[in-house]
Order: C-alpha cells, then sequence, then structure tokens
C-alpha cells in the first residue's frame, strides 16, 4: 500500500499548492466566485490530510484486535471529506447571498486568469492520475478524493467563465450566482460522497455486475461440486469478502472437496484481487436447488 500513502501524500501537497494559487486569483480580482472556489480547496487540503492518515491506518496488518485488518478505515476519511464538502457549501451560499445584496465589480487581469488557470490545470491533472490509480488500488480514500477534485475542477472552469462574463457584460450578478451553483454543484459532490462511503462502513453487497462476475468464476472454476448456493460478497476498501456453500456429492473425499475450494479460491482472486473467500462446503442432500449456480 506504500503508493497509495504517495499518492495520498501527493495530493496534500497538490491541495495546498491549488489553494495558494486561488488565493492569489481571488486577492488579484477580488471576485466572491473566486472566493468561493478558494473556499473549497480549503476543503480540499483537510480532506487530503484525512485521506492520507486513513490510508496509512488502512495499510496496517490484522491484529488481535481487528482480525479483518483496518481497511475499513478509508470509508471514514470519505466520510470526513463528505462532511467538510458539505460545510463548504453552506459557506459559500453564504458568501454568495452576501456579494448578491452588495455586489463588487470583480477585476480580472491576465495574470488573475492565468493564475486561475494554472490552479484549475493541476486539480485536473492530479484528478486523472488519482481516478486512474484509485481504481487500481480500490482504494475508496483516493477515489472520494478524485471525485471532489472532479467537482473541483468543473466548478473552477465555471467560475472563471462566469467572472471574465459578468465584466464583459457588466452584469455584476452574475458572479454571486456563479457562486451559489458552485455551492449547489459542491453540495451534491459531498451527498454523493456521504452516501457511497456510509455503504461501504454498512457492508453493502458489491455490485450487480461484479456479482454476476463471481457467480461465473464460480461456475466455471467448480468442476466436480453440484452447485453453490447463498452466494454473498461485500466490499471493504481494497479487500473483497465472498462467502458461499458449495454442495459436492456425498462420496466425494475431504481431500477432493478442497482441492476444488483452492480452485474456485484462486480463480476468485486473479479477476477480484485481493480477497477472503469462505466456502462451506455441503453433502449433495443439502442441495437447495433454487437461487443457486448450478455447475
Amino acid at each position: 500500500m506504500s503508493r497509495a500513502v504517495n499518492l495520498a501524500a501527493g495530493s496534500v501537497a497538490v491541495a495546498v499548492l491549488v489553494l495558494a494559487l486561488k488565493l492569489v486569483a481571488w486577492w488579484l480580482t477580488g471576485s466572491v466566485a473566486l472566493f468561493a472556489d478558494a473556499l473549497e480547496s480549503v476543503v480540499n487540503v483537510a480532506a487530503s490530510l484525512a485521506a492520507l492518515a486513513a490510508v496509512r491506518y488502512a495499510a496496517l496488518p490484522a491484529d488481535a484486535n481487528h482480525p479483518y485488518g483496518h481497511h475499513k478505515a478509508e470509508y471514514f476519511s470519505a466520510v470526513l471529506e463528505g462532511a467538510l464538502i458539505l460545510v463548504a457549501a453552506f459557506v459559500i451560499l453564504n458568501e454568495a447571498w452576501d456579494a448578491w445584496r452588495n455586489p463588487v465589480q470583480p477585476e480580472l487581469t491576465p495574470v488573475a486568469a492565468l493564475v486561475a488557470a494554472a490552479a484549475t490545470a493541476a486539480n485536473a491533472a492530479w484528478c486523472a492520475l488519482l481516478f486512474r490509480r484509485g481504481r487500481a488500488l480500490r482504494s475508496p480514500a483516493l477515489l472520494a478524493d478524485a471525485r471532489h477534485l472532479l467537482s473541483d475542477v468543473v466548478t473552477s472552469a465555471g467560475v472563471l467563465f462566469g467572472v471574465a462574463l459578468a465584466l464583459l457584460t457588466g452584469m455584476l450578478w452574475l458572479d454571486p450566482l456563479l457562486a451559489a451553483l458552485t455551492a449547489g454543484n459542491v453540495l451534491l459532490s459531498g451527498v454523493r460522497l456521504v452516501r457511497e462511503s456510509v455503504g461501504g462502513l454498512m457492508d453493502e453487497a458489491v455490485p450487480d455486475e461484479t456479482m454476476r462476475r463471481i457467480r461465473d468464476i464460480v461456475g466455471r472454476a467448480a468442476e466436480g461440486a453440484i452447485e453453490a448456493h447463498d452466494i454473498r460478497a461485500r466490499h471493504s476498501g481494497r479487500l473483497t469478502f465472498i462467502e458461499f456453500h458449495l454442495v459436492v456429492p456425498a462420496a466425494m473425499t475431504v481431500e477432493q472437496a478442497h482441492d476444488i475450494c483452492d480452485r474456485i479460491e484462486v480463480a476468485l482472486r486473479e479477476d477480484l484481487g485481493e480477497a477472503t473467500i469462505t466456502i462451506h462446503v455441503e453433502p449433495e442432500g443439502k442441495a437447495k436447488h433454487r437461487g443457486v449456480v448450478v455447475l
């Protein structure tokens, strides 16, 4: 998991850099929309620090108090990030409301525009890297950070465009309006993130597509058995937990049944990566003959 820790540490560095650039852009323009965008980057810094701590903790090996490992720590980080995003959304709404009642003429110099664009470009590049590596490592904390950054990229591009439009048209109300739209986008991002993270903490079942793959793999790899039933699976960070009952002929030896189980486990791990698999072997007379994978 050293790669995940390095990525999380990189996220902290990028978040601090982007925050500094956005604050410079706001200072140069006086735009409330750019100030709102900078406030969201404050959340990015806090969330990146939380993700770094969670990824480091999740990498700890299983111990006596946590025999199933520490993988769920990443979900706590994602829930915290979602909560911070919600707080940022309400702060931005408050700033937008004040600017709506008391509009201020923003200034968008070429330097300010370049600084804001550089911040957005840095976020976009790191966001793409986090999505790619987060999926490969199956890290909820890194993927949560990537989704947040994607929202930030879209917001920043829209804000920069809106400030320029407000200056060109003279319609100062566009600046606070875009700040409010930024808050709405941030709010939706936070709600989605909290919902997904809580699902992980509540041991939500794997997606239907993943379950179909598991059933297909069991069906192909369990030659010699009769059927499998009560297949259940869930994700816990990068780890997948799978359990099911495997029905074998009554005359089959323990060694033969064990060989089938080993074959199934190897096939599942080749497809799903790191997984904890529990198989309960049953004699033929226990078969349910419903809701099963027929082998």
